[in-house]
C-alpha cells in the first residue's frame, strides 16, 4: 500500500539488555485479578480471511466474558495498526513483524491473568507457530481458532469494501486474492461462520476454554 513506510530490518540491536524477573508471581497476581469459573490467563488467536467474522466474534466474546466478571481484552488487527504497528506496511516482512509484536503483547496480557483475544488475518502458518511458541515458552495457554468462511462468502460480505478494491487492482497483495492464506493445519477449534450464528460461535469458544 502506498504511503506506508517499509519496516527497517537493518536496525542495530542492543546487546546490553538483561531480562528482569518479576517480584510478583503469576499465581500471586492471579489472586488479585481473579479466576472466576476457573478461567486463567491465556490467548485465543482468531485467524481467517478478511470478512470471516474475526472481529465480530472477538468483541462478542470479550463482552460476554467481562459481563461474567472474567478479565478479558481484545486486540483487533485494524486497531493495532492505528497505534502500536502504525509504522508497518503489508509486505511479507512487515506482516511477520506485525504478528510478532501482537504475540508479545498478547503474552503480557495473558501473563497478567487476562483472557486475551486476538483477531488478525495472520495468513502465514510460520508466524502463527511463532506466536504459539512465544506463549508456550512462557508456560501460557495458546488456542489457535480458525474462523472459517469460504472466500466467496467473505467477498459477498465485503464489510470494508476491500475485496472490491482488490479485484479492481487498487489494493495489491490482498490476502485471498493475490496473496495466499495458509490454513491452520491443526487448530484447537474451527468456527464455520458461514453456517453458525455469533452466539453458536461464542458457545463453542466457551466450551473450549472450560475444557482446557
Amino acid at each position: 500500500m502506498s504511503g506506508v513506510k517499509k519496516l527497517r530490518t537493518d536496525l542495530i540491536r542492543s546487546t546490553n539488555v538483561v531480562y528482569q524477573a518479576h517480584h510478583v508471581s503469576r499465581n500471586k497476581r492471579g489472586q488479585v485479578v481473579g479466576t472466576r469459573g476457573g478461567f486463567r490467563g491465556c490467548t485465543i488467536w482468531l485467524t481467517g480471511l478478511s470478512g470471516a467474522g474475526k472481529t465480530t466474534i472477538s468483541f462478542a466474546l470479550e463482552e460476554y466474558l467481562v459481563s461474567h466478571a472474567i478479565p478479558c481484552y481484545s486486540l483487533d488487527g485494524d486497531n493495532i495498526r492505528h497505534g502500536l504497528n502504525k509504522n508497518l506496511g503489508f509486505s511479507d516482512e512487515d506482516r511477520e513483524e506485525n504478528i510478532r509484536r501482537v504475540a508479545e503483547v498478547a503474552k503480557l496480557f495473558a501473563d497478567a491473568g487476562l483472557v486475551c483475544i486476538t483477531s488478525f488475518i495472520s495468513p502465514f502458518s510460520k508466524d502463527r507457530k511463532e506466536a504459539r511458541k512465544i506463549h508456550e515458552s512462557a508456560g501460557l495457554k495458546f488456542f489457535e481458532v480458525f474462523v472459517h468462511a469460504p472466500l466467496e462468502v467473505c467477498e459477498f460480505r465485503d464489510v470494508k469494501g476491500l475485496y472490491k478494491k482488490a479485484r479492481a487492482g487498487e489494493i495489491k497483495g490482498f490476502t485471498g486474492i493475490d496473496s495466499e492464506y495458509e490454513r491452520p493445519e491443526a487448530p484447537e477449534l474451527v468456527l464455520k461462520t458461514g453456517e453458525l450464528t455469533v452466539n453458536e460461535c461464542i458457545h463453542q469458544l466457551l466450551e473450549l476454554l472450560q475444557d482446557q
